[in-house]
């Protein structure tokens, strides 16, 4: 146990406000301008959010001077790391050249063809600002297109925060109906009802109930809506099987089927539909697709796409002031180059033996925990039985899963307080070992307090 942690009788926030008297000295006065102190959700944790001032490589310093290693890269978004170099002198140069113009760039055109050549579903693709943007505008086209209203998800899935998207995200379980019919919950206070009645969710990874709900629904249908590998839900892949179930069902009954990428494009170079092999009709995307900057985009088959093209009438009009901007555009353009399969490969190498060491960790502590991978994505999930699903991930327990999280936290390393981590390129043997050493070092601290409750 550390010496702070002795002092505190283990108390992963006690140290954690002791270390920390920075980032509690802004929070004093954040939280008098921004409800919480963030404008932004999940970065907020009690007793308060961390604070970051600066990020090199892999590794960030918070407002207190305290350096640790980033194994979230903001929620799996800076994959090449903080500061890269390559994205520098892009972002650099197109500033010196201008931020935003009223008017189409070619920095996009370069994007959008290195997109569509890279995800075997992208004929045609859209830049928008954010997954939210992209994920709207992917069931709007998904409703323009087929005629009806309802959009199926899965229970668990995560798609952003408009209004279609905020049901049955971590619905209560009490409420969430059977395990193979899930009922409609909204996400949050002020969720419409008509979202409910027009949203038809999915158990994921049960390729028999969706099937019998998908056709039940079919008439009123629009499309089906999914992350192939569940992200912000605790790193959940699908099974080939049900992919493949997916595609077939839709096909057959003129359903589109949208793959939300936003997360799981790091997997492979053309995102996870290109590892199943299974091409859906639209794709989302965004994080890495960014730089690091604020991109997103939309794609997919070219009959789909084009109800966008103004040329046609009518079209579905689409608009946004930063839509395409050039800074994002540069940033991508040289994230997305520097991404080459090789890069993939290794990165996700690596991420398969960081799994592989952390499952050692808690065996040799003989604590229960599930770790959850996907390429150099992974999650921890404290308790005994595999989770394939939301429901499985929800039973977790999620006290053992913030203690370890304020532990890393007090130990050098920040990761999601989901427990949730992403590996960057900059990340090398020392840094991965740093971080394995911690994590060792915390279940040490925390397994005497688990055992007692």
């Amino acid at each position: 146990m550390t010496d702070a942690a002795r002092t505190t009788g283990g108390d992963q926030e006690a140290v954690y406000r002791q270390a920390t008297p920075g980032s509690r000295a802004i929070h004093e006065q954040a939280v008098k301008v921004m409800p919480g102190g963030t404008t932004r959700t999940t970065t907020y944790f009690d007793p308060y959010p961390l604070y970051i001032d600066r990020g090199e490589g892999c590794r960030v310093w918070d407002v207190d001077g305290t350096e640790r290693i980033d194994m979230l890269g903001n929620y799996t978004a800076m994959i090449l790391g903080h500061a890269h170099p390559k994205i520098v002198e892009a972002v650099r140069a197109q500033a010196a050249r201008g931020t935003g113009f009223a008017a189409a760039n070619p920095v996009e055109v370069k994007l959008a063809a290195l997109l569509c050549e890279r995800v075997p579903s992208l004929d045609a693709v859209r830049f928008c600002n954010s997954g939210t943007e992209a994920t709207m505008f992917a069931m709007r086209l998904a409703r323009a297109f087929t005629g009806r209203p309802k959009i199926a998800r899965m229970e668990g899935g995560y798609h952003g925060t408009h209004d279609h998207a905020e049901v049955s995200t971590h619905p209560g379980l009490a409420e969430a109906g059977p395990p193979d019919a899930p009922i409609a919950r909204p996400d949050s206070m002020g969720t419409p009802g008509w979202a409910l009645e027009q949203t038809v969710v999915l158990p994921f990874n049960n390729p028999a109930a969706c099937e019998a709900i998908i056709r039940k629904e079919a008439a009123n249908l629009a499309a089906v809506i999914l992350e192939p590998i569940i992200g912000a839900g605790g790193v959940i892949p699908a099974t080939v099987e049900f992919l493949e179930v997916l595609r077939r069902v839709t096909q057959e009954l003129g359903i589109l089927l949208i793959f939300d990428e936003v997360i799981s494009l790091r997997v492979a170079p053309g995102g996870a539909q290109q590892l199943y092999g299974v091409t859906p009709d639209l794709t989302t995307l965004g994080k890495i697709i960014g730089g690091g900057l604020p991109v997103a985009a939309f794609g997919g088959r070219a009959d789909v796409m084009e109800l966008l093209d103004p040329r046609r009438d009518p079209s579905i009009a689409q608009g946004g002031t930063y839509n395409g901007n050039p800074l994002g555009m540069a940033a991508g353009l040289a994230a997305m180059t520097e991404l080459t399969p090789d890069v993939y490969e290794a990165l996700n190498r690596k991420g398969a033996r960081v799994s592989e060491q952390l499952a050692e960790v808690f065996a040799s502590h003989d604590v229960a925990v599930q770790v959850n991978s996907a390429g150099s994505m992974f999650a921890l999930h404290f308790t005994d039985q595999p989770v394939v699903d939301y429901r499985s991930m929800a039973a977790a327990d999620k006290k053992k899963t913030r203690d370890l999280f304020l532990g890393l936290v007090n130990h050098g390393v920040l990761m999601a307080p989901r427990a949730m981590g992403a590996l960057s390129t900059p990340m090398g043997e020392d840094d991965v070992q740093e971080f394995i050493d911690a994590v060792d070092d915390v279940v040490a601290e925390q397994k005497m307090h688990w055992a007692a409750v």
